[in-house]
């Protein structure tokens, strides 16, 4: 959970626990096996440490490779299945890592995906929700100014805001931040599970308590 590139932290040294063949292997993780949506894949999955602390969030596909290299448990199934080749897998809603591991308070990377994220996909002048691809980030401070890319000065933003605000501070262009810019912090993340936790009662008994 260290940076996007590795939302598990887990050594790639550990042994499956389950005797895939690279074959059987590729086509239920890596390929596109068949009789399953390529959306099931992006699904979302809770990630917990050893000792159910709720940790993180990752997608069906990631958590499916932590399972077959043996490094994390399916705690919760939802209602999906893979194929491979010669088997059929559950799609798990919650899993839960064999090994403990430390999470340092700052835990994600400097990134459009992450602020994206923790702002909800949320543009911070106009409050309107919008998809990825019609956000952009915009420094509050402009980077004319002194600005900083950092967590407290890169915001969310739509288009429109986006060009509305052009190269000034928000209060010379008579708008206003929904709310201060923070850092990613495992609170935020925490935030977020419980937000998507509503969508899925399996992860309920994880993140409200």
């Amino acid at each position: 959970m260290n940076s996007d590139s590795s939302d598990d932290g887990v050594s790639r040294q550990e042994k499956p626990v389950l005797p895939l063949s690279n074959r059987e292997h590729h086509h239920l993780v890596l390929g596109p096996p068949m009789h399953r949506k390529p959306a099931v894949m992006q699904e979302p999955v809770l990630v917990l440490n050893a000792t159910f602390e709720p940790i993180n969030v990752t997608a069906v596909r990631r958590a499916m490779v932590l399972l077959l290299k043996g490094v994390a448990q399916a705690e919760e199934l939802n209602h999906h299945e893979v194929h491979s080749t010669s088997r059929v897998m559950k799609v798990p809603s919650v899993i839960r890592l064999l090994a403990y591991r430390h999470i340092p308070q700052q835990t994600r990377a400097l990134s459009r995906k992450n602020i994206l994220l923790r702002d909800r996909n949320t543009c911070q002048f106009c409050g309107g929700i919008f998809p990825t691809s019609e956000l952009t980030l915009d420094h509050v401070v402009p980077r004319s100014r002194g600005g900083r890319s950092s967590w407290e000065n890169l915001v969310a933003c739509c288009y429109q805001c986006n060009n509305r605000k052009g190269d000034r501070t928000p209060e010379e262009a008579g708008i206003k931040l929904a709310r201060r810019p923070r850092p990613f912090t495992l609170y935020t993340s925490r935030q977020l599970m419980r937000l998507i936790g509503h969508r899925d009662e399996k992860w309920r008994k994880y993140l409200f308590y």
